[in-house]
């Protein structure tokens, strides 16, 4: 575990050895081995003066003050677990992660803007993943480039672990596997996607967790990362999200896609160690367990 410390915008570290100089030769190489960081953004701070000696300590300037690139907007942020790196919020159903188009409003990426502005906190939005607007759960945030940098490299190296849970339709007769589907793009409705034979890998793990008279909880997890991953491939093995009408699921006992990002785990980019968040679920999702499981 890394001991440091934060004063302002810099980061203050023990220097690797006595005498240890940030511009000779080798010294970033000597930091790096120190620390989990990304080697060019290490050189980029050197070279712009952003690595000092003082005192015995390393210090590195990596929290600049930044201006949020989304207007702030005010609401009640569920905030799930934060530290001076990085961000997990609890997305409700409804709010896109950010906006689609030029002014759009009431998106997470503005409730994050406001709740750094409220708390005196000058950090860009960097969103690692995304979340259907619908589906509700947590989203991870990084608070400066370096963990944005570390923890963007952790996702495209499938490190960072995210497990859903799904109400779906119909009975399972296989209550665990792997759907192995590449999905692409329907050449018919905008914004949809299916299972294609020449479209992207993906891969899909599913658990029931309790079979119901007429649905199922499932505990999902992705290999790789799609759009609509889920709500594709388990509409093409025949259980459609309950609610999800874009994909086949009914809209009779629930009005939007009944999935919840219930769990995310990763390393943290800077201490190393592993950190779990848990997202309880939203109270419509639970009641629409509560009934479907009375039926």
């Amino acid at each position: 575990m890394i001991n440091w410390t934060r004063s302002g915008e810099w980061l203050q570290l023990p220097l690797p050895h006595e005498g240890w100089k940030p511009l000779r030769p080798g010294a970033v190489e000597e930091l790096a081995a120190c620390l989990p960081v990304p080697r060019k953004y290490f050189l980029r701070l050197a070279s712009q003066g952003l690595i000092r000696v003082e005192d015995g300590m390393a210090r590195l300037r990596i929290f600049p003050q930044e201006k949020a690139a989304f207007k702030p907007e005010p609401y009640s942020l569920d905030v799930l677990y934060e530290d001076e790196f990085v961000l997990v919020v609890n997305k409700p159903a409804g709010m896109s992660v950010h906006p689609s188009e030029a002014g759009q409003g009431g998106t997470l990426a503005s409730a994050v803007a406001h709740y750094f502005a409220v708390t005196e906190q000058a950090c860009g939005i960097r969103h690692i993943h995304r979340l259907d607007q619908d589906t509700t759960g947590v989203i991870l945030y990084a608070k400066n480039e370096w963990a944005h940098v570390l923890l963007d490299e952790a996702m495209r190296e499938k490190q960072i672990d995210r497990r859903y849970v799904a109400i779906t339709e119909g009975v399972f007769r296989v209550k665990e596997g792997w759907i192995d589907e590449p999905i692409g793009k329907d050449r018919y409705v905008s914004g949809k996607r299916r299972v294609a034979p020449n479209g992207d890998e993906a891969r899909t793990h599913y658990r029931v967790l309790q079979q119901m008279k007429r649905g199922a909880l499932l505990e999902v997890e992705l290999e790789t990362g799609r759009t609509h991953q889920i709500r594709v491939h388990l509409s093409h093995v025949g259980h459609p999200l309950v609610g999800d009408t874009l994909y086949g699921g009914s809209s009779r006992l629930f009005h939007r896609q009944a999935l919840h990002g219930e769990r995310l785990i990763f390393t943290h980019p800077v201490t190393g160690v592993e950190v779990v968040v848990h997202a309880p679920y939203p109270m419509d999702f639970q009641t629409l367990l509560d009934q479907m499981s009375a039926e």
